[in-house]
């Protein structure tokens, strides 16, 4: 059970801090999929 709730909070890691990274370095979706024709809130 203890390595289960281990897992989650990794997981739970991993997915908020590929978020942020991805996010600044300019690999989020809205950056990658949008073109020129776009308009999108920033």
């Amino acid at each position: 059970m203890k390595a289960m709730f281990i897992a989650f909070a990794a997981i739970a890691v991993i997915a908020v801090g590929s978020n942020l990274i991805l996010g600044q370095v300019g690999f989020s979706s809205q950056d990658r999929a949008a073109g020129s024709a776009v308009r999108l809130d920033d």
